[in-house]
């Protein structure tokens, strides 16, 4: 199987030096990425192209739960980003334009944004709205007893967290929000595993280099070893 995974946080700078260092050491001959056409032709933008869709026609397409946790993901990433000085989005950002620089093919595997926002919209319960009150209030109240509760750990923002961090960070959102883990992570999940073993199938010659968040990499490689490429 021609094919390595990395897993990327999406504001660490040892990131996107991560991803410069496997290009030149794997040289694969396609590049995968976990981004759907309109988030790849955003960040290869200078600006945003916030004209495109309206507030309205988003929230037409997200859903008004989907809508509101796009913007409020948006927020906290480039809250987060700015701290540590690395705009959200750098690592995938700096792996489209590697490709383009070096001719290598570009493959672009994640779902569609605008699918998975409305399955989130469809999927938020009553319980998981609670939840995430619940949740937010006592992170702003009391942090460090939320860090208990979700058995979080302190780590650095400019790296990628240790696998472990990630796993129980994964996991305690598959308790604490099963819905929103099966929408974000379980289905993304199965929809890049299906195209990265189209791609597999197309040629089994090609080495490929796929670049997706770190919380999807355990799932999607556990979901590969279960496939059969003929």
């Amino acid at each position: 199987m021609n094919l390595r995974i990395i897993g990327t946080s999406h504001i660490a700078k040892q990131s996107v030096e991560e991803i410069k260092r496997v290009v030149a050491e794997y040289q694969p001959d396609i590049l995968a990425v976990e981004l759907d056409e309109e988030r790849a032709a955003a960040l290869l933008q200078a600006k945003q192209d916030k004209q495109k869709h309206s507030p309205l026609q988003q929230l037409r397409a997200f859903g008004v739960k989907g809508y509101l946790f796009a913007r409020l993901g948006q927020y906290i990433q480039q809250k987060l980003g700015k701290s540590v000085g690395v705009s959200p989005g750098s690592e995938m950002k700096t792996a489209l334009e590697i490709a383009k620089k070096q001719k290598i093919k570009i493959a672009l595997i994640d779902q569609p944004i605008h699918t998975t926002l409305r399955n989130f919209s469809k999927g938020f319960t009553w319980k998981d709205r609670w939840h995430f009150v619940e949740d937010l209030f006592l992170g702003l109240l009391r942090p460090q007893q939320q860090m208990k509760r979700w058995k979080m750990t302190t780590f650095d923002l400019s790296t990628v967290p240790e696998e472990k961090i990630i796993e129980e960070m994964v996991e305690n959102l598959r308790e604490r929000y099963p819905s929103l883990h099966k929408t974000l992570i379980q289905d993304r999940n199965r929809y890049m595993v299906k195209k990265l073993v189209q791609l597999m199938r197309q040629d089994k010659e090609k080495k490929i280099l796929a670049v997706v968040g770190a919380g999807h990499q355990k799932g999607m490689e556990e979901l590969l070893l279960k496939v059969e490429i003929v």
